[in-house]
């Protein structure tokens, strides 16, 4: 063997140094959700709200893992036979693009769904619906890090579908349009603040004008960062308000509201493990709804 001749199927691979830009710590757990490899499950939801998720993770039927660090909370286990996650986002884009970053880096090609709240901006939404998301409005600047300004926010039509049959077969009354989602919750949503002037009051009745169907702080950047990676994702969220009307959400109803919107995301989670089976039987990785059958049709009690 000559000086640098290489071995034919010899193992040529370097390890490659750790890129200290990223915010990870030795071993395989992420820095923000303290979570490694296999903690999650392919189908995942998202809510904001930390404690959501422990009320999610009740209803399924069996837990292998929660897990809390920071304000993010986890759990896995399976629902109705599917091996489902939650992850708590926190609120705001800039913590969607931290729990993204991470789930992505432990979790092969994830499917995401966002069960939030929100305002709604036309006055037939009533509270307690739900609005299913087919495009959002970036108000935000985060994901303007990662895309051009005109790039659009756009929910995958698997997840948006999955979305419509949950709550149809749930019987729930839902909405299909485009979500705002802001960076801020008061002047960012145009709502006044006695001690701030604010710059855009006007902002809710221009978005509803333009026919936006609901204000939130996360769709946006669930959506974009989603795309890029190359995975499913999809939004509903349950009316706690309606800035037209000026109503908001309070007591049982408010409870009853999330529990319609988790349940859809979860029923959804089902439904697309249904189209996935699906395209492997048809040996496709594009669904249509040629593919659906009467015997595919949920049946919930």
């Amino acid at each position: 063997m000559h000086e640098g001749e290489v071995l034919p199927n010899a193992d040529t691979r370097v390890e490659s140094p750790r890129d200290r830009r990223i915010a990870i710590p030795d071993g395989d757990r992420q820095y923000h959700i303290g979570l490694g490899p296999g903690d999650l499950a392919e189908f995942i939801l998202l809510p904001g709200d930390q404690d959501r998720t422990t009320r999610i993770a009740e209803r399924f039927d069996s837990v292998e893992m929660e897990h809390r660090h920071r304000e993010f909370a986890s759990a896995t286990g399976t629902y109705r036979g599917l091996r489902v996650s939650v992850v708590s986002t926190g609120i705001g884009t800039d913590n969607v693009e931290i729990v993204l970053a991470e789930v992505l880096a432990i979790t092969e090609r994830p499917t995401f769904v966002r069960v939030g709240s929100c305002g709604a901006l036309q006055p037939e939404m009533g509270l307690g619906d739900l609005a299913i998301t087919t495009g959002a409005v970036r108000l935000e600047s985060t994901t303007s890090y990662f895309v051009h300004d005109g790039f659009p926010a756009v929910a995958h039509h698997e997840a948006t579908l999955a979305l419509i049959e949950a709550a149809e077969a749930l019987g729930h009354r839902y909405h299909v349009g485009l979500t705002a989602t802001a960076p801020g919750f008061f002047g960012a949503q145009g709502r006044p603040i006695p001690q701030l002037p604010i710059r855009y009051p006007d902002l809710a009745e221009d978005m509803a004008r333009q026919r936006v169907m609901n204000f939130e702080m996360e769709a946006s950047a669930l959506l974009v960062l989603a795309t890029l990676a190359r995975c499913r994702a999809g939004v509903v969220c349950a009316v706690y308000a309606n800035r037209t009307t000026g109503q908001f959400i309070d007591g049982p109803a408010k409870d009853a509201a999330e529990a319609a919107c988790v349940e859809t995301g979860l029923e959804s989670l089902l439904v697309m493990a249904r189209m996935d089976a699906q395209k492997r039987a048809a040996a496709t990785d594009r669904w249509r709804p040629s593919l659906w059958s009467s015997e595919d049709t949920p049946r919930y009690p």
